[in-house]
Order: C-alpha cells, then structure tokens, then sequence
C-alpha cells in the first residue's frame, strides 16, 4: 500500500500539467515579473492549471474581450450609423459612434455617405447625445499624436484619424485632404521625418528627417471640426443645431457588425473598440457614455464574474482597467455560449496567421486563436488553444512589469503555450 502511493505521488508530481506550473514560475522568477495564468477544459468543466489565476493585472487590449461580448450582447447584426428625423424639408440626425464611416481599415458599404450626400433638403448635426471626454480616463496624455490613440466623437469619420502619404521629398497627401491646409514646415531637423499635432489644436507641423516614412495622426475632434470635415466630405452645407432625438426617431445602419469585431480583435484597433462601447451605451439610453455601457454589461451581463472586473474604458489604453486571468477564462466561457465556433474564431487572431499572432506561435495547424493585449512592460494573451490531440481549452496569459523586451517575454510564452498543446 505504502508502495502504491509512493508510486501514485511519483507520478502526480512529475505530471504535464505539474511540469507546466514548474515552467510558468521559473519564467516569473527569472523575469522578475508579474504572472498570472489560468488554464480550463470546459468539456470537462475542470480548471487544468491555475498560476495566481485569482490576481488582478493590468489587461491592455485583453478589455476588448468585455467590449466584445457586450457588443455581441447588445448590437444586433449591423453597426447603427446614424438615427435621424424629417423635419419639413430639413433632415436632422444625431451620430451614434459608427466607426466605419470612411475609415480605411474597414469595410464600408458607403450607406450613411450616399444617405447624407443625396438627402434633397438641409442638412442639420445635432451632437447633443455625445456626453463624455474625446480621450478615455487613464490614458496616456503624451500618447495623443500616435495613430493608437483616436479619439472618440459621436460622428467619427476617418477612423477620426489623418492619413499622410509620402510621395516624393517635399510632396504629401493627406486623407482626408481637409487637414493639408493646416501644415507648417519647421526648420528643425529630426532623426526622421515626422508629423506633430498641437496638444489641443489641429495644427501640424512638419520637422524633416534622414530617415522618410508616411505617418497617422489622430485629429483632435469638437463638434465645429465635426460639422467642417462633413460639409467637406459630403460637397455640401451642413448646419448644427442643439435639437435632441427622441428613442422613436428612425435609425439607420451601415454595415455588418463582425466586420468591425474583427478589426478589433485581430488588428487590436483601440478607436473601433471605444466606438462600439458608445454605440452599447447608446442602445441602453439616449447618450454615448461609455460609463453607461460598463455599468450596464456589469449588472446584467457579468455579475456572474468569479472576479469583478475593474473596467473603465472599451480599448485597454487605460492602465486603470484590472482583471483576473479567471475572470478572462469564464467571459471566454460566456462568448462561446453566445456565438457558433465558426463565427468566433473568423473575429478572433490566430496564431502564425492572422492579426496580432501572425507571426508568433507558428504550427502545422494553427492552435490559438484569440486577442492580444500590449502596454509597455505589459503584455496579455488569452483565448482558445487547441492541445495536439484536438481538445479544445480556454486560457488566459497575463504578464505585468515586465522590464525585458517584448519580444523575449513572448517567446517564454510561446514555449509555455507550446508546452501545453504538446503535453496536455
């Protein structure tokens, strides 16, 4: 008997998962960082492995996990661009956070564009449902010339990004053209060629480089740039008026919801996701708000959260956002419930592929598919992993104050995650 167990515990201590853990605390110590990591089997309903899986961390871009699911939860199959009102031969409309009115990155059917262009009468922009700041609370403020950091409005367009294209030495183009117009040339030499905006103005400043590059650069938005750049794009007068919509007003929409859920999630893209937590704020009240979206998600939609998350903005790039690597799991839970595999996994990044884990964690058959999330000396990764003999898990990776660079933090994980679709 006492052999048995001698035997039993032999085998227990040298097992996959035991070797695993062994793995992820030597890679904390080693890196003197913060780890935390939370592996589940949901067909067996049985957390595998469980490394300070109840510790909150910093999530980055793993907060739009929580957009996500509340946008799955809330908006329907298409993105609503616009809600609007007859009024006489004048047509009133309010935004309603659409982020993919002639952004680039995404599709766009051109629907709210031909609807506005051809409408017959005037034309009048009420912002009066747009009630939060244009940057998120606890974002970097320095951070604000960084094409990452758009900030958000009730009618973004543009990605509410400038897009400047060099095409010779001294010749630019910018999308859209409206903002060439504001350009001054500084006689400052830099290391390369850049763009800088004025901290609270659209004013940009050219400073010439040895090293030459295009550039993006979010515009600082207020509701008279708003009404300027549409009268711009649409070839016509448009004209604000504070006049507020009632919930019986008609809503148009624009283009299929997943193709902005996959801009978010595989491209990591911080303004679609800050857009879609207004548009659920919208949909729960009559004001874009994110806070209204948070509180709502956490009352009715995540109360079940083994942890409470500390949520506070629809991107990440807020480092006041906190969540546990379990909590992450059981939300992974929640959204699979909600949406078919099929549909999941084409929004999701997969590994060696596609998105933000295009070129890490390459296999023969892809076996991650989910989100990253990056802040410096942070870094998160968490979603679906397929072991080699096809079972699927659920796992969160989530490392904070890290002071290594990126790029070897990632390759412990990789070997980590490796690990676990070889072993387990």
């Amino acid at each position: 008997m006492r052999i048995l167990f001698i035997a039993l515990f032999f085998l227990t201590g040298c097992s996959p998962k035991h070797f695993i853990k062994k793995e992820i605390g030597k890679t904390e110590q080693s890196l003197q960082e913060h780890l935390g990591f939370y592996l589940y089997d949901p067909s067996l309903k049985k957390t595998l492995i469980d490394y300070n899986g109840a510790k909150y961390f910093i999530p980055a871009s793993n907060t739009k996990i929580f957009t996500l699911y509340t946008s799955l939860r809330l908006l329907g199959d298409s993105v609503a661009s616009l809600k609007y009102v007859k009024h006489g031969d004048s047509l009133i409309f309010q935004g309603l956070g659409d982020p993919s009115f002639l952004y680039k990155n995404v599709f766009d059917n051109g629907r709210t564009y031909q609807f506005l262009k051809n409408f017959s009468g005037q034309l009048f922009f009420s912002p009066a449902n747009f009630q939060t700041e244009h940057l998120g609370a606890g974002w970097a403020w320095d951070d604000y010339n960084f094409y990452y950091s758009a900030e958000r409005s009730a009618f973004p367009m543009y990605g509410n990004l400038i897009f400047i294209k060099r095409l010779t030495e001294n010749n630019l183009t910018f999308q859209p053209s409206f903002f060439s117009k504001v350009l001054h040339y500084s006689a400052e030499i830099h290391e390369h060629d850049e763009i800088i905006r004025g901290l609270d103005s659209n004013d940009l400043t050219y400073f010439s480089g040895k090293k030459k590059s295009n550039q993006t650069v979010p515009f600082h938005t207020n509701d008279s740039l708003a009404i300027a750049l549409l009268s711009d794009t649409l070839h016509r007068a448009v004209t604000k008026i504070n006049f507020p919509l009632t919930k019986d007003a008609t809503v148009l929409k624009s283009i299929p919801s997943d193709s902005v859920y996959k801009v978010m999630m595989q491209d990591s893209d911080n303004f679609i996701a800050e857009q879609l937590l207004l548009q659920c704020a919208m949909f729960v009240s009559d004001t874009l708000k994110p806070e209204i979206a948070i509180n709502y998600s956490k009352r009715n939609f995540l109360s079940d959260l083994p942890d409470a998350p500390q949520w506070v903005d629809g991107s990440g790039l807020s480092r006041l956002n906190l969540f546990t690597p379990r909590s992450i799991v059981f939300l992974w839970s929640k959204i699979y419930e909600t949406v078919s595999r099929e549909r999941l996994f084409k929004i999701l990044a997969v590994s060696g592929q596609s998105g933000t884990l295009k070129n890490w964690y390459k296999a023969d058959r892809p076996y991650i598919f989910g989100k990253t999330g990056s802040l410096s000396n942070n870094h998160c990764l968490s979603g679906f992993l397929f072991t080699k003999n096809g079972k699927l898990l659920l796992f969160s990776f989530m490392n904070n104050n890290f002071t290594v660079s990126g790029n070897d933090l990632r390759k412990q994980m990789e070997n980590i995650l490796k690990q676990v679709h070889d072993k387990l």
